[in-house]
């Protein structure tokens, strides 16, 4: 469990205010210029040496990522994007960041931003957090008026300033190349890598682009150093994770903890257990509904971390633990994850154009018993059709949840699906119409 005077986000559940005040009381904005002074090497090196990993899914290593911004400073202006449209089902921990801990992601900026020559940041938000976008900007707009922000920003001789840019509520957005094009005022549709954006990318310059969560921990790390944050966790696993738990618990929450904690711990000791106890889990999706779930025996003993969830392929992700209990019809919850996916998608790859709506169309079918046993494998290879075959991986996670099901629940699938002729319903009506359309409650 982790102790109280490690968390990094000690207004979590704003119990001290939100406002620059109550942040500075709390040690925000303290050692800001003494930091900075010691040069971008030096900020670069502690993160590296902290091991920090990106929070918004990859993992990737953050001081790493901050490495790949050119040394100097040519023709072509440097930027520092942050990536605050949470859109993955089963994620707000970045909202209550925004809300609750504005400053030190903004200081996070300015540190990271400075270790990059970038003089701009622009913190791009999901459309539909409208109000966290408006006490986003206030405290900004506080920031400013303190002088920590703008020219010489907190006395440091570096001039900064941010920008915020409201997302229309596409998912796909979230994407880092697609942000960057939606933020250019283009369809917010993934580039093609390379070029990656360390070299070109916002207006075809040098870009950094990282999740609220990763940069927002940037100024705890290198105020108390590099060595107090590796020391939690586990190797190559270090610091502190924002949990997001929700579905069948008794107490859904948002929850710090240190990384690699069991994941029965998390349920049992901060969500307030499983709906029904635990023996009444069915699964849990570990990291946002775009990681394959895990069926109950492997939730027993496994710890919440990248490697660890990788080695039982799924992945920590966003840190968005769903709970699925006994009472739910799994084969309805990957459908209707798999209906998101088939919405959400930009359409400019067609293997994930075409297969999404296919995979969400044949989970329908099985889950209403419509479906032909060998259609099992047949939407196993519609997914491996798309996995690994599209721009982005926007692909890999429409594909992976639906892998975890029939991985882990192929004999459910099984029992409801029976040697029949593979279309019963509206026989009429072609497969490629979605037919949920047609129903008039739909309509």
């Amino acid at each position: 469990m982790l102790k109280d005077e490690d968390r990094i986000f000690k207004n979590l559940y704003n119990d001290f205010g939100w406002e620059i005040e109550s942040a500075i009381q709390r040690g925000d904005w303290s050692q800001t210029k003494d930091v900075i002074s010691k040069g971008k090497e030096f900020i670069i090196k502690e993160i590296k040496d902290s091991e920090l990993r990106g929070r918004g899914g990859a993992g990737f290593p953050t001081g790493l990522k901050l490495s790949f911004a050119p040394k100097e400073v040519g023709s072509r202006q440097h930027y520092l994007v942050i990536n605050a449209d949470e859109s993955e089902p089963g994620t707000c921990k970045d909202r209550d960041i925004l809300r609750f801990e504005p400053q030190k992601l903004i200081e996070g900026c300015l540190f990271a931003s400075y270790a990059i020559s970038a003089h701009t940041c622009y913190i791009y938000i999901r459309g539909e957090y409208f109000r966290e976008g408006q006490r986003l900007q206030e405290a900004v707009n506080q920031a400013y008026k303190k002088n920590f922000l703008g020219k010489n920003a907190c006395d440091t001789g570096w001039d900064f300033d941010i920008y915020l840019h409201y997302g229309a509520g596409a998912y796909i957005c979230g994407e880092e190349t697609a942000l960057l094009e939606s933020l250019e005022g283009n369809k917010g549709q993934p580039r093609l890598k390379p070029p990656f954006p360390a070299l070109v990318g916002l207006y075809g310059c040098p870009t950094i682009v990282n999740n609220v969560e990763t940069i927002a921990a940037i100024p705890t790390i290198l105020k108390r150093g590099a060595k107090w944050f590796a020391s939690l966790g586990k190797p190559k696993n270090t610091g502190t994770k924002i949990f997001c738990i929700s579905g069948n618990v008794n107490n859904p929450c948002n929850v710090e903890e240190e990384m690699g904690i069991p994941l029965k711990d998390l349920i049992e000791k901060h969500a307030g257990g499983v709906v029904g106890g635990w023996n009444n889990l069915q699964a849990v999706i570990p990291g946002g509904s775009s990681m394959p779930l895990l069926p109950k025996n492997i939730c027993e003993t496994i710890t919440m971390d990248f490697d660890s969830l990788i080695k039982v392929k799924s992945g920590l992700g966003t840190a968005g633990v769903v709970v699925i209990n006994k009472d739910q019809d799994i084969i309805r919850c990957m459908s209707r994850i798999a209906r998101f996916y088939k919405h959400e998608s930009c359409g400019q790859c067609t293997p994930c154009r075409e297969g999404c709506g296919w995979m969400w169309r044949m989970l329908e079918r099985m889950a209403d018993g419509e479906a032909n046993n060998k259609e099992i494998d047949l939407l196993y290879d519609v997914t491996k059709q798309i996995e690994g075959h599209t721009i982005c991986a926007f692909g890999e996670g429409s594909a992976w949840p639906i892998q975890g099901l029939l991985k882990h629940f192929r004999k459910e699938i099984e029992k409801r699906c029976y040697e029949e002729p593979l279309i019963k319903k509206k026989s009429n009506v072609p497969y490629l119409i979605d037919q949920h359309l047609l129903e008039k409650d739909n309509a």
